[in-house]
C-alpha cells in the first residue's frame, strides 16, 4: 500500500496511527521518503491544480516508480490531489479497512 499522510495527521501527531491501520491492512505499507503536504488545502487544488502539480511532483515519481496494491490517504481532497499527480486511485485508508472487515456474502 502507499500512503500519504496529511497535514492533519502530521499536526495532530496522528500519523503513526494511521500507518497502524495502514499496516493491519497491508504487509508492505510506503510513506514515500519525498513526503509533503499535496497543497490541495480545501478547495485550493480545484481552483489552482497546478500549485498541487509542483507540490506533488518528487512524491508522484516515487509512487509511481512500481505499482501498489492499494493507494490510501485520510483526507478526501488531499486523495484527489494525489490521484491526479499518480494517476493512482488514492480511496480513504477507512474505505479500505471497511472491504477488509466486511462480512463474506453468501453468493455474492
Amino acid at each position: 500500500m502507499a500512503l500519504h499522510p496529511t497535514c492533519s495527521t502530521a499536526h495532530l501527531g496522528a500519523d503513526e496511527a494511521l500507518r497502524g491501520v495502514a499496516a493491519a491492512l497491508s504487509a508492505d505499507v510506503t510513506v514515500p521518503d519525498s513526503w509533503g503536504c499535496c497543497a490541495f488545502a480545501g478547495d485550493r487544488g480545484l481552483l489552482h491544480p497546478e500549485v498541487t502539480a509542483v507540490a506533488t511532483a518528487r512524491q508522484a515519481a516515487e509512487i509511481n516508480s512500481r505499482s501498489y496494491d492499494a493507494y490510501a490517504s485520510c483526507n478526501r481532497t488531499c486523495e484527489i490531489g494525489m490521484t491526479r499527480a499518480t494517476g493512482r486511485p488514492y480511496r480513504h485508508i477507512l474505505e479500505l479497512l471497511d472491504e477488509a472487515t466486511a462480512p463474506a456474502v453468501p453468493g455474492a
